[in-house]
């Protein structure tokens, strides 16, 4: 899956003339913020078809907010939890 998503990545942002300035990239700082607006888009405007045509961030909000918030306090820590 990540070699799907890095080729997908490379492919729409990288490699795209719309998406890189003419002449290529000045400065690694150019690609840094290109990459955060890729990252942004692809989390929260793009439509993905397999979840009904809505952006994964509009997803994971609806499903959280139809469960049920789980409330640990009180509640005891195994011993040795998160230990090594």
């Amino acid at each position: 899956m990540a070699e799907a998503l890095n080729s997908l990545f490379k492919a729409e942002c990288i490699r795209n003339p719309m998406m890189r300035p003419k002449g290529g990239w000045a400065s690694i700082r150019d690609v840094e913020i290109a990459v955060a607006e890729y990252v942004d888009w692809y989390n929260h405007r793009r439509l993905h078809g397999e979840i009904g045509h809505i952006p994964p961030a509009e997803f994971e909000a609806a499903h959280w907010a139809s469960h049920e918030p789980v409330s640990y306090v009180g509640e005891q820590v195994p011993i040795g939890a998160g230990s090594r």
